[in-house]
């Protein structure tokens, strides 16, 4: 048995009502029935909300960590409020710059840069590089000079373990990123780079994982950076993100203003300099909760042990509790004021047996096949790792504001996916 869905789950100012619920001033079932399921529903004024909360509590350069959810209404919505956009493939490059993020804007991240992904970032004349190993910068000392110039931060990792999921730690000394500090590493970059004509490093970076709800392990690897670059006369150090979200009832997590607060107060104790930037990535702390994901039910079966509820979604909307066991909730769109006492693992649609949505998700009595099903917190990490396995297409993604909805990706179609035929 569970209660209603907690509303705190939910996009800002969300309300339930004896039949539906209202985002953004839009009806969820009104959603469903113009646009069809799957469904993304991102409410714009949380994301707003969050990305102004971002700016606001970091200084001038914190970035939009764009792999969470990027598309050029999103990339947009950051830069109108006030963040760069943090990019890590020449693809993410791309679509920033056509949807109008001026270069400047634009932060160029990844473990594995090509020639021509670096040549692209320095001829558009990207805010900063984040140079992750010397293979990259051996690449930069062919590509940088003859006039050209690259404003850079060394990634480097400070040996703290995250208590978060094994895939999403990177901080890490046994990580595919970065540069290590107690290896000596991150300082022969350091020098390495300065010794190249045309580029400047302003500080480091460091991300030591993802989806973490203590600050304990951000402020230690504070004291590490700060230690490390004490005698550097660095202008920025950057904290990468990795601020975890509330996913199910009961999780709390810092908000953005806390997480930074606790920062700063770190760098101020280890003695960074008060004329040092701070600046920082968040992804899912911006998106996570800004989204829902409305699906159709279909069959449902019986087994020994367990109902199973499938929808016409799946591992291919939400590939994170396959990939990472992530928990969700889910709530009756047609009854979210009721109480929940039908245990249920809702699945997908896909032929693999960890097609698992939710291993057991509460729903309604009344809730059956036929019936519209949402999970919330779905903004990030879901469409941006989307796949079309079994060669579904990928739903469409809809902005809500002010009782408006206006569709920033439309769905897929078969038509989509056979193009790529030759």
């Amino acid at each position: 048995m569970a209660e209603p869905i907690d509303v705190e789950l939910l996009p800002d100012g969300a309300e339930l009502g004896a039949d539906d619920v209202v985002v953004g001033g839009v009806s969820l079932r009104s959603l469903a029935e113009t646009y069809g399921t799957p469904l993304f529903v991102y409410d714009e004024a949380t994301l707003r909300s969050r990305c102004a909360e971002a700016a606001s509590a970091f200084d001038d350069g914190v970035a939009f960590a764009s792999k969470s959810f990027l598309c050029g209404a999103m990339a947009r919505v950051a830069l109108e409020e006030g963040l760069c956009l943090d990019v890590a493939t020449g693809g993410e490059l791309d679509l920033a710059l056509r949807a109008g993020v001026p270069a400047s804007r634009i932060i160029m991240h990844g473990n594995n840069k090509s020639a021509s992904e670096l040549a692209t970032a320095i001829d558009a004349g990207v805010h900063r590089v984040v140079v992750d190993n010397f293979d990259e910068i051996d690449r930069l000392g062919q590509l940088v000079g003859a006039g050209a110039t690259l404003d850079c931060l060394v990634r480097i990792t400070p040996g703290v373990e995250a208590h978060t999921h094994e895939f999403v730690r990177t901080g890490q000394e046994d990580s595919k990123f970065g540069f290590s500090v107690a290896a000596g590493d991150a300082r022969r970059a350091i020098d390495s780079l300065r010794a190249l004509s045309g580029v400047r490093v302003h500080g480091v970076h460091s991300h030591i994982g993802s989806q973490i709800f203590e600050l304990d392990g951000f402020r230690e690897a504070m004291a590490i950076v700060a230690d490390f670059t004490r005698d550097d006369g660095f202008d920025e150090l950057c904290v990468g993100g990795g601020l975890g979200v509330a996913y199910v009832a009961g999780e709390r997590a810092p908000s953005i203003t806390q997480w930074a607060d606790s920062l700063r107060a770190s760098a101020a104790a280890h003695g960074v300099a008060p004329g040092v930037r701070l600046t920082a990535e968040p992804g899912r702390a911006i998106v996570a909760q800004a989204a829902l994901t409305v699906y159709r039910t279909g069959t449902r079966k019986r087994a020994a042990t367990r109902t199973y509820l499938a929808v016409d979604g799946g591992m291919s909307d939400n590939p994170r509790p396959v990939l990472y066991g992530s928990g969700y909730e889910a709530f009756d769109v047609a009854r979210p004021l009721a109480e929940r006492p039908q245990a249920v693992r809702l699945v997908g649609k896909h032929c693999e047996s960890g097609d698992v949505i939710i291993d057991e998700a509460w729903l309604p009595a009344a809730t059956q096949s036929g019936d519209l099903v949402a999970t919330p917190v779905t903004g990030a990490y879901g469409y941006a790792m989307a796949s079309n396995y079994n060669r579904v297409p990928r739903p469409a993604v809809v902005f809500v504001r002010d009782g408006a909805a206006r569709v920033v990706l439309r769905r897929e179609t078969f038509e989509d996916l056979a193009r790529l035929e030759a």
